[in-house]
């Protein structure tokens, strides 16, 4: 047997979802990705009691849909796996990469990045990436990839805040974990 693997590039669509009108009057748009299982629309439920005059949300969507437990009812999504992790996440990139050439963002909007859970690599990723200035990153409840260095963060301005957000109930967070997440938080935003 002589199995290869092969790559193809194509072109694809997906969806995204926001929140509020994106006018003269906004002041903060976010950029918030949800966390493994969510869809984006649902996501944006948690951000909907934010002044609606002030603040522009836009959810990406998580490439991969599938059906949560075996009912196949409601519909989940997943961001990366193990699997092509590398090439996956360029596929990522690009689409954020189109969302925000989509949307077009005024300069005098403060940009802020949120990552929930999963979400939290994908908007770590993408900021490392793309050198985005923003004023705020927010990490909720997710872990902090591997791969990411202190010098991918040195383009934010001195101002930035890095707010880490976690729970004390998390089924996921082990002491261990914790700590070394904290470690990780430090090293890299410290």
């Amino acid at each position: 047997m002589n199995k290869k693997v092969k790559n193809v590039s194509y072109n694809t669509t997906n969806t995204y979802e926001t929140l509020n009108e994106l006018n003269s009057q906004t002041k903060r748009v976010w950029l918030v990705f949800h966390g493994i299982g969510y869809l984006s629309r649902f996501f944006l439920k948690y951000f909907a009691d934010l002044p609606k005059e002030e603040n522009y949300i836009i959810a990406p969507q998580a490439p991969s849909k599938y059906y949560l437990k075996n009912e196949y009812k409601h519909v989940g999504a997943s961001w990366l796996t193990k699997e092509n992790t590398s090439l996956e996440t360029i596929n990522v990139f690009n689409y954020i990469d189109a969302v925000l050439q989509n949307e077009n963002l005024p300069e005098h909007c403060e940009i802020i990045f949120f990552g929930f859970s999963q979400g939290v690599s994908i908007a770590t990723r993408y900021l490392a990436y793309s050198k985005l200035q923003c004023s705020k990153l927010i990490i909720y409840a997710g872990g902090l990839p591997n791969e990411l260095k202190k010098q991918d963060f040195n383009f934010l301005n001195k101002d930035t805040k890095v707010i880490s957000i976690i729970g004390d109930k998390d089924q996921y967070l082990s002491p261990e974990r914790l700590s070394k997440e904290s470690e990780k938080i430090h090293l890299l935003f410290g």
